[in-house]
């Protein structure tokens, strides 16, 4: 076999290899200089990880081969959650997969649980070690145990793979640090400001009031090292291509373990090259194009979902195209953004525009739908074509902010700032999907009517993101409400950031207890995921598109599949609202999948945060 040492191997590895060998060291070879000695060494990996991939998951690849479209069913609904704060540690996450599974979710996205330094770990975004699980959640095995329990009850796993960057403590940072050149090669090592001063020249800030600056300068080696988002979060070199081949091996170690979705991180910033903006470069669309041919090689089962924070046009690049393709699923980070630009301007207009957008986009492209993460909501949203509506982008993020806190006209949201920069006035928002519904408000002040309120914006929100293109994702927590934890202000290792507001342990007592308010949120919203799960018009293949509903505070949305219908209405406003549906005489023929009542019978104004779901 080309580009390998003469070791037997299976004819299914072959085949995969051969059929992708070509593309993959043409791609190679541009990128490293015709490096061959590295690319064979890449070559000969990749059988080892390949052997190394258990019975059960190489029966798992071939049956999602044979069925490629397994992941853009109507019945995949996924869940986001902490391992420490929604169980503990990954024994505590398997003890309690009888919930998860009775929130009908199958698809768990456990966020970084690798070894990161305590108080320098961002989250768990700095990691110190990619093989080895934070010893507070478990080991790797109980890792592996955990996936292979999830497998056993149908249900599919995701874990970050934080590949722009390592923490400080990482071995190679470690060795770098100690002037090993080998090592100081997988970074950007400088002696002096001069070359990194030429990058700052062209290169944004991340969180310029929190971690100013692209670089830090290290004291006890006297060196300066590119530093994009943290301090303790050194930058790898990725035209080091020692570095692109450990880290596959990395990912491939992950996939081995049992995980079926690798979430990228990050992935616009992993090439470098001065004089640019070192985000969305050709080279980083090369790299990822070579993972997901080397994960068609070696685990075709498992799918690259990357997280690129941008505005649209930059996003679905990172899809690839429909022959070569990159990512399998990306987040629909903008659309996310809109709908809470939608709750606080009660105008649709800019959220239907990005669906159409979306809509138009080829059916193979698969995003990611959230309401709300485990991150903050950056306002990036399209504010040229905002402008010409007279919206000015600094005055209206600061209208977003003071209505998302609470200081806005009429606003019961409850969020705090996160990175707020008084000179941009580009801060943003933190906060759970109820606390900004305005539940948290309601709670506090008894008041029964707002609490009514916050609950049906909460479940429109919802019943919005079930009906989008795409695969939904609840944050863990908002099955039932949560609303925001302000303890991390007691926690010196997180109260200076703000996403932890969000990021609170989940509330077990109020599912024990059933708490009339959480289960009153859980019941209706396992009533919508049942109904998408068994109507193939949610399908990821069905055609959407957006229709005017005469009301600038209605979204609809229509799905067509199979000869199958669904009329989807959304009120973003706290007001009823009289808007146009269809013709009267089709008035019995379109029942509401929710309420099991016709149109004649719900008429033509909407409640308050009303959410329809008319089907024929």
């Amino acid at each position: 076999m080309a580009g390998s040492k003469t070791v037997k191997k299976t004819a299914e590895y072959t085949k995969r290899f051969d059929e992708r060998y070509d593309e993959l060291k043409w791609l190679y070879c541009e990128l490293y200089n015709n490096n061959m000695e590295a690319f064979d060494w890449l070559c000969d990996s990749l059988y080892g990880y390949y052997q190394e991939r258990n019975a059960d998951l190489k029966k798992l690849d071939r049956s999602r081969v044979k069925n490629p479209d397994w992941y853009k069913q109507n019945d995949l609904l996924g869940m986001m959650m902490y391992t420490n704060a929604f169980a503990g540690t990954l024994k505590g996450v398997k003890e309690k997969l009888p919930y998860v599974k009775s929130c009908g979710v199958n698809y768990l996205h456990f966020m970084p649980l690798l070894e990161s330094p305590k108080g320098r770990d961002d989250g768990g975004y700095a990691v110190a070690d990619f093989r080895k699980v934070k010893p507070e959640l478990g080991t790797m095995e109980d890792l592996e145990d955990l996936t292979a329990e999830c497998h056993r009850q149908g249900i599919s796993c995701c874990l970050d793979f934080v590949m722009n960057h390592t923490s400080e403590d990482h071995e190679w940072a470690r060795a770098a640090r100690n002037g090993d050149p080998v090592a100081r090669s997988r970074y950007f090592f400088y002696d002096d400001w001069f070359v990194p001063n030429i990058y700052e020249e062209t290169v944004p800030e991340v969180f310029p009031t929190t971690a100013p600056g692209n670089f830090t300068w290290i004291n006890d080696c006297n060196q300066v090292v590119m530093t994009t988002f943290y301090p303790y979060q050194w930058d790898l070199n990725y035209a080091n291509p020692m570095v692109f081949n450990d880290m596959v091996g990395n990912m491939l170690y992950m996939a081995n373990r049992g995980i079926d979705v690798i979430r990228l991180d990050a992935v616009p910033y992993i090439w470098k090259q001065i004089g640019t903006n070192c985000r969305n470069l050709p080279q980083v669309h090369t790299l990822v194009r070579m993972m997901r041919i080397i994960s068609e090689i070696v685990c075709p089962g498992v799918l690259l979902l990357g997280e690129v924070v941008m505005e649209p046009s930059k996003v679905v690049p990172y899809f690839g195209t429909v022959d070569k393709p990159e990512c399998h699923m990306l987040y629909n980070v903008t659309t996310m953004a809109s709908t809470w630009n939608t709750i606080a301007t009660k105008n649709v207009g800019l959220l239907k525009r990005q669906m159409d957008q979306v809509c138009a986009l080829p059916k193979d492209y698969v995003f990611l739908n959230y309401l709300r993460c485990h991150d903050d909501i950056g306002w990036g949203l399209d504010y040229d074509w905002l402008a010409q509506f007279g919206i000015d982008e600094v005055a209206h993020k600061k209208f977003l902010n003071d209505y998302f806190t609470g200081k806005g006209y009429n606003s019961d949201s409850r969020g705090e700032l996160y990175n707020d920069d008084p000179r941009l006035g580009d801060a943003r928002l933190c906060g759970t999907t109820a606390s900004l519904s305005g539940l948290e408000a309601g709670q506090y002040e008894a008041n029964a009517d707002k609490i009514d309120q916050a609950i049906a914006c909460d479940l429109m929100l919802h019943g919005y993101l079930l009906a989008q293109s795409g695969i939904p994702v609840l944050y863990s927590g908002d099955e039932i409400g949560q609303t925001n934890d302000y303890t991390y202000k007691n926690d010196p290792d997180k109260c200076a950031d703000s996403r932890y507001l969000h990021r609170g342990n989940f509330p077990w007592d109020k599912v024990e207890n059933k708490d009339p308010v959480a289960m009153k949120i859980f019941d209706a919203l396992r009533h919508m995921e049942d109904i998408r799960a068994s109507h193939d018009v949610f399908s990821c293949n069905a055609n959407v598109y957006t229709i005017e509903t005469g009301c600038a505070s209605v979204l609809g949305i229509v799905r067509e599949y199979a000869g199958h219908e669904l009329r989807a209405f959304f009120n973003f406003s706290n007001m009823d609202q009289l808007i146009w549906t269809m013709p009267e005489d089709q008035a019995d023929i379109y029942t509401d999948l929710i309420s099991g009542k016709t149109l004649r019978e719900l008429g033509a104004v909407m409640p308050r945060y009303g959410c329809w779901w008319f089907y024929r």
